[in-house]
């Protein structure tokens, strides 16, 4: 049976349309508010939800999720408390969730622990974002027989081997990082999005999502000329941060996701 992964993928290819997919910090500002959040997300259009685990090191990460880790850890987030909050959202909704983890955190649990729980969650695939797709033929064994997706990333820095593993590894998509270094608002799209999508293409069939940098709809149209789907994180995480004490949260982050996903919507002639 497809994952609700492929199956997102399969409809947005028939539909001709292209993905929105939103990250947020699972926990941040508190866990309790996360499936709501998740759930304002959904109503602006979002199609596939990464959910963020707090993480004390978070090396690709940039400022924005490095302040929104450590505010969800304060918080009393945990991997066992973000499965449970994956639960909570599965009981309302069949939108995908991708868990957005380093490797570290899955260690200390393991993976034949995290792959059963994570299943039993609702959860439908895993990103260790840390994780060498060269070393990684255990870690998608287990996952794969729990029926979750993996996703790896590739970067314009990536040579043609580790876009073959990329390929040879991932399920769901590929995501594609968009320039080199940590997440984190950009001024413009980079230029590196085109022949890294070529690279990647001509190495596997499986949809393609570029990320890191993108957070305003002028570059979320930009990024979805070149590939299947478009990751939105660090604006959506800062408007978070801004606004996290106030009622009309999920209004705002709503209002948002719609901007951008209307900037993915086909042009009418």
């Amino acid at each position: 049976m497809a994952s609700r992964i492929t199956a997102l993928f399969d409809r947005l290819r028939a539909q001709g349309r292209k993905g929105l997919i939103t990250y947020l910090t699972a926990g941040d500002p508190c866990p309790e508010r996360t499936a709501s959040l998740v759930a304002a997300l959904e109503r602006g259009g979002a199609d596939l939800i990464e959910l963020g685990m707090p993480f004390s090191d978070p090396i690709a990460d940039g400022p924005v999720i490095q302040r929104a880790g450590y505010r969800a850890l304060a918080a009393g987030a945990t991997l066992p408390r973000v499965l449970e909050i994956a639960a909570q959202i599965r009981l309302t909704s069949a939108i995908p969730l991708l868990l957005f983890t380093y490797l570290n955190p899955v260690m200390r649990y393991g993976f034949e622990r995290l792959a059963r729980d994570a299943q039993a969650a609702g959860l439908d695939g895993v990103l260790l974002t840390d994780a060498s797709v060269e070393e990684a033929g255990a870690y998608v064994q287990v996952m794969r027989a729990a029926g979750l997706d993996t996703v790896f990333l590739a970067a314009p820095t990536s040579t043609p081997r580790r876009l073959q593993l990329v390929a040879e590894y991932a399920s769901g998509f590929v995501y594609l990082v968009s320039r080199t270094g940590v997440t984190g608002e950009q001024q413009t799209v980079s230029a590196a999005i085109g022949p890294l999508v070529q690279a990647m293409r001509a190495a596997t069939t499986l949809p393609l999502a570029v990320g890191f940098g993108i957070s305003t709809p002028e570059q979320v149209a930009a990024a979805g000329r070149e590939a299947d789907a478009v990751v939105v994180g660090s604006a959506l995480v800062r408007l978070i941060e801004q606004h996290g004490a106030d009622p009309a949260l999920e209004s705002r982050l709503e209002a948002f996701t719609r901007a951008l996903k209307q900037a993915l919507m086909p042009e009418r002639s």
